[in-house]
């Protein structure tokens, strides 16, 4: 009997040697050992002749790319949970099913999250800073360094999903005070367990919080859900923390708020135009208003690890003519 061959895969980054490792076992794989971002090019010629594409939330799946695809090409992988770079119903048209990541990330960017909430109004980046390279300072002082406590304040997450509900868990914890703004109520026990407060208008909530965590995803409609006008909504004691994604917060906007001293601060894991990060906000960490990190939120071995199986488990079930577990409807993005 014939062997039928291994399916070309094509990942278009590094992925974590245990991933990789059980790709070329099971796959014609081919990997990316340098960790370059594949080029418009390179991309092109990966789609025309790749039987599985697998990129990352860095890669822009267009139409005008799908479009160019070879017959061959009938899965893109995404690694990730996120779809938003890739055009779902362009390859629908094109008989491509398209499959994510979710539910691996979770627990990882809540932790995040929380992370970012306490470095902000505790200063901690400045203080770190401070103490770099030469390990001094000018001693203790009841007046210096001066944060804000987190205990008793006020949260508002904006999505109350998944990761939503997983930084609320956190928070509670911490002794703050439960609210969320979503497209409906979470369940009822959820609700109680948390001692949540929903807000059907984001506005309303915007006005009233502390902090103000952003959890939701990128689509169309959530494009610039914090624009400049919700953004001047909140108080000026109030701090920001988005581990989303970058496009959900008018950028500038805010910018032009934390150099007026209109909001408190900001802990930022995510950017507009990734990788490039606003040369304001650059400045603005530097004095302390807002701490800034390279898209850290997912970034520990074992969620890259369980990203990298459930990839596995999708393209397998897919060559195996079954229904992937994490297929992503158009309609649904």
């Amino acid at each position: 009997m014939a062997v039928r061959n291994k399916p070309l895969v094509v990942i278009t980054r590094k992925l974590p040697d245990q991933v990789e490792t059980r790709m070329r076992e099971l796959f014609d794989a081919r990997l990316n050992l340098d960790d370059r971002p594949m080029s418009q090019p390179e991309l092109v010629a990966a789609v025309k002749e790749a039987d599985v594409l697998v990129p990352t939330v860095t890669d822009r799946i267009d139409e005008a790319l799908i479009e160019q695809a070879g017959e061959n090409l009938k899965l893109i992988a995404n690694f990730g949970n996120g779809v938003d770079k890739i055009d779902v119903t362009a390859a629908a048209r094109r008989g491509i099913t398209v499959t994510n990541t979710p539910n691996v990330l979770t627990e990882d960017t809540a932790d995040m999250t929380m992370a970012l909430m306490l470095a902000v109004p505790r200063r901690l980046a400045e203080g770190a800073n401070i103490l770099d390279g030469s390990g001094k300072w000018g001693g203790w002082s009841p007046t210096w360094m001066l944060g804000r406590r987190i205990w008793g304040k006020r949260l508002g997450i904006v999505g109350m999903g998944r990761i939503g509900t997983a930084v609320a868990r956190r928070a509670k914890a911490f002794g703050l005070s439960i609210h969320y703004h979503n497209r409906n109520h979470v369940l009822r026990e959820v609700e109680d367990e948390l001692e949540a407060t929903y807000w059907d208008s984001l506005d309303q909530m915007l006005a009233r919080m502390d902090i103000i965590s952003v959890n939701c995803p990128s689509t169309p409609a959530t494009y610039h859900l914090l624009s400049a006008r919700r953004l001047a909504l909140m108080q000026p004691t109030a701090y920001l923390v988005n581990t989303a994604r970058g496009d959900l917060i008018d950028e500038e906007a805010l910018v032009k708020l934390l150099q007026d001293g209109k909001i408190a601060g900001a802990g930022l894991d995510v950017f507009e135009n990734e990788p490039v990060v606003n040369p304001k906000l650059v400045k603005l960490a530097a004095k302390g208003k807002v701490v800034i990190l390279p898209h850290m939120g997912s970034a520990t071995i074992e969620g890259r690890i369980d990203m990298g199986e459930k990839v596995i488990i999708n393209i397998r079930t897919f060559i195996d003519g079954h229904r992937p577990p994490d297929r992503v409807l158009p309609l649904r993005t």
